[in-house]
């Protein structure tokens, strides 16, 4: 079987997240060869007229989807597989509206409160004309002083303690560090938001930080249904005290830096975490169903200190790196990667 591994262009001068699509192509590459198949690696950009041609052209038996943002901004990542859907070409990985909605992170976080899974509270920045006085006397309740037609979208009236600004569209820890934990008190939203907003030239919301322990539970396409692979989860033992218990851009890409050694994943539990690993699990493949994903994917979790677990993003292309908590996550399940690489194949194919 012909498959064509796509990805988003990269070069020297991109970030390192971006960069590093190079090693997940190259991890593929080899297990596909494993598997027997021709492997081709295809990079796109901007450019779709040129990429729908060199598809059309190349007429892969399946696409091995791996673009994770395209123009340098992940708000793009639907748009080839929605060019890989006109075209009528399989493709591995959650379909575009999933990769829409989870991408997303306002819209995802709406539907996981929609299907009654546990998210941290929002606050979020809108901006539209009101349409009737009524409309607007409502509004102004949530309004900010001169918001001038903004309001501040609050599913849920308290805002206790600590929030983190994240960016809408952004994922792989994009502008998460320290200093992105913001009290309660010390300014408006608006002004946090609208300043966030203006240096990074995308939109930003306010998310409840949950303080407590944070996992990740890997997922794996089966003939019964997903498969949840072992937990994971971050241990925050070496951080100073007084440090923030997040995993920022540099624990996560920064190789070079203290936070990156200082968050290592751990897959080992005592028998009184059981009932906890088995919640999560069974959340994962909530959420899994809740979005209708495919493939492979990966939930991300908080626990606060009363055991209650917070789904916080579902990211539906997880890294594949062979350094990277998917990949180790299958070597603690023992399986595989070419046949881990098969079964994401298999869930890609066509129904005969």
């Amino acid at each position: 079987m012909q498959v064509a591994i796509l990805h988003h262009a990269v070069s020297a001068d991109d970030s390192l997240d971006q960069r590093d699509v190079l090693e997940q192509v190259r991890a593929v590459t080899a297990a596909l060869e494993v598997l027997g198949h021709q492997a081709v690696s295809v990079a796109c950009t901007l450019d779709l007229a040129a990429l729908r041609q060199r598809l059309l052209d190349r007429r892969p038996d399946l696409v091995f989807n791996l673009v994770e943002s395209l123009g340098g901004s992940d708000w793009l990542i639907p748009v080839v597989p929605g060019l890989l859907d006109v075209l009528g070409l399989p493709y591995t990985g959650s379909a575009t509206e999933a990769i829409f909605l989870t991408t997303q992170k306002l819209l995802a976080k709406q539907r996981l409160r929609a299907a009654g899974l546990p998210t941290p509270n929002w606050i979020a920045r809108t901006r539209h004309a009101p349409r009737d006085a009524q409309a607007h006397a409502e509004r102004e309740k949530y309004s900010q002083p001169h918001a001038e037609r903004e309001e501040y979208e609050r599913p849920h009236a308290e805002r206790e303690g600590h929030w983190i600004l994240k960016t809408v569209w952004e994922h792989a820890s994009f502008d998460i560090e320290d200093g992105s934990l913001v009290s309660e008190a010390g300014g408006d939203w608006q002004t946090r938001l609208a300043r966030r907003e203006r240096e990074s030239g995308r939109p930003y919301f306010a998310e409840q930080y949950i303080e407590g322990r944070e996992f990740n539970l890997s997922l794996l396409a089966d003939a019964d249904g997903p498969q949840v692979l072992p937990a994971a989860e971050i241990d925050f033992s070496r951080f100073p005290a007084g440090k923030p218990r997040i995993v920022g851009y540099r624990a996560k890409w920064n190789a070079d830096s203290p936070e990156y050694h200082a968050t290592p994943r751990r897959f080992d539990f005592a028998p009184a975490d059981q009932p906890l690993v088995e919640r999560l699990a069974d959340l994962s493949r909530s959420a899994w169903q809740c979005f209708g994903l495919r493939g492979y994917a990966r939930v991300d979790f908080r626990v606060d200190p009363k055991g209650r677990p917070w789904i916080l993003e579902i990211n539906v292309n997880p890294c594949l790196s062979p350094d990277a908590g998917y990949a180790a996550a299958l070597d603690r399940a023992g399986i595989p990667f070419p046949q881990a690489i098969a079964r994401i194949l298999q869930d890609a194919l066509p129904i005969p």
